[in-house]
């Protein structure tokens, strides 16, 4: 029986589209993250908290990614940064043309930063480039440690990943040894950040981390 894999072409035309996106943003000197979860996982709270510890040094921008409704594009407009959102109708995932579309919209040479909030997945968003130089998933600790043995691909893809809602571990059985040691397994070059951006635990070193990436973009 003859099998016809569609996956193939699809991503092929992405990825072109994607390094696209990536020369124009490497030409800009613009850091791209794409910020992968599960819907709750705390992206949003995550992303209002990094801009408010940066925003005073770096120019920022974020690109919402939902199936539906503008509620995030909003908060992060009210925090006073411009925002686009990106409706996918039904996609689990953002793909490269619609991020084209949002920078289409963005003042890059004023940019430093840029931050992609994918649609809440942890399966399709790790298969589709965008043209970021760093995809980064967080996990909330409600959802539990044994995610790195359910979704692996999603953490060996990732360049860092963060435990959020730490303020939470007291009433979760939520096992941080274990799962740093899971994770470092899959994926030993990922640094881990634990973090709450309600306390502000463990942001500074994430902060840290972020801002080392945006100086390096700068000089590439």
């Amino acid at each position: 029986m003859a099998h016809i894999d569609i996956s193939k072409p699809i991503l092929d035309k992405n990825d072109q589209l994607a390094q696209s996106n990536r020369e124009l943003m490497r030409k800009k000197g613009i850091f791209v993250l794409d910020l992968m979860a599960s819907p709750g996982a705390g992206k949003t709270t995550t992303i209002l908290a990094t801009i408010e510890a940066l925003k005073d040094r770096y120019n920022i921008a974020v690109i919402e990614g939902d199936i539906a409704s503008n509620v995030d594009a909003l908060k992060i407009k009210a925090a006073g940064i411009p925002a686009i959102q990106i409706n996918t109708g039904g996609l689990c995932h953002l793909e490269s043309d619609m991020i084209r579309s949002a920078l289409d919209q963005l003042p890059l040479d004023e940019l430093d930063f840029i931050i992609v909030e994918n649609v809440g997945n942890l399966v399709c968003t790790t298969e589709f480039y965008l043209g970021e130089d760093a995809k980064v998933m967080i996990l909330s600790v409600p959802e539990g440690d044994d995610k790195p043995h359910k979704y692996p691909s999603i953490f060996q893809t990732s360049k860092a990943v963060i435990v959020s809602k730490t303020d939470t571990l007291p009433v979760f059985d939520f096992d941080m040894e274990r799962f740093e040691s899971t994770v470092s397994a899959l994926n030993p070059k990922a640094p881990i950040f634990p973090i709450s951006a309600k306390s502000g635990e463990g942001m500074d070193e994430w902060i840290t981390w972020i801002s080392e990436q945006i100086e390096a973009a700068k000089h590439v």
